[in-house]
């Protein structure tokens, strides 16, 4: 197995508003998905770590952006080391969040996909059993739009036999344009299923150019 280079990820900070976010430099990828897609074991999974993720879930970060550093880094256009992050979007879907609140992340979020210059590409995670919903569905048409790089993670995959896993993920692909910058694949955190081909597409996202204007 090879080294995980996504090892070694830390928690920066929680904000609320885009513009508390650490500065639009460098290069990030950020996760999306409904808040019971298994975001939080993905992004576990894939940093090597059991608890990352949890530290945005202690009590007051519950709904809010998390920044996490990475210790590799890119280069800029001067060709100077630049910084590494990903970033965990609040969970779609919360059914006891108060409809102010369900309105202020979506604007926020929004405004995050418009405006964040360093972001290179999202990681789309979506129940293999449930996949598509309206939310996913919505951000697939944003990537679409925006050229902007999406990986669709068809998460907890062990639930279904692999045969049912591999049919999913044939019906996924067929609802994907084939000259959109947007590739899935089956993944399960507790298996291990994927893990490293899902390391794999966050780096290229973060050492690519990201959107099509870049």
């Amino acid at each position: 197995m090879s080294a995980n280079p996504l090892q070694g990820a830390q928690f920066v900070l929680a904000a609320h508003r885009i513009h508390q976010l650490p500065a639009d430099e460098g290069a990030e990828v950020a996760f999306a998905g409904r808040s019971n897609a298994g975001k939080s074991s993905a992004l576990n999974a894939l940093t090597g770590q059991k608890a990352l993720a949890r530290t945005s879930k202690t009590p007051g970060r519950t709904q809010q952006m998390v920044a996490f550093s990475l210790p590799v880094t890119v280069h800029d256009e001067m060709s100077q080391a630049a910084p590494v992050r990903l970033i965990d979007l609040p969970g779609y879907g919360y059914a006891k969040v108060p409809e102010a609140l369900r309105e202020h992340w979506r604007h926020e979020i929004d405004a995050y996909l418009h405006q964040r210059r360093s972001l290179r590409g999202v990681v789309l995670i979506a129940d293999i059993r449930h996949p598509m919903k309206e939310f996913d569905r919505m951000m697939l048409e944003f990537c679409f739009g925006t050229l902007l790089p999406c990986h669709v993670l068809l998460t907890k995959a062990d639930k279904l036999s692999r045969n049912q896993a591999q049919q999913a993920l044939a019906a996924v692909r067929k609802q994907l344009d084939a000259s959109t910058p947007v590739t899935a694949q089956i993944f399960s955190s507790s298996e291990g299923t994927g893990v490293e081909e899902a390391r794999d597409a966050v780096m290229r996202m973060l050492h690519g150019e990201g959107r099509g204007d870049a």
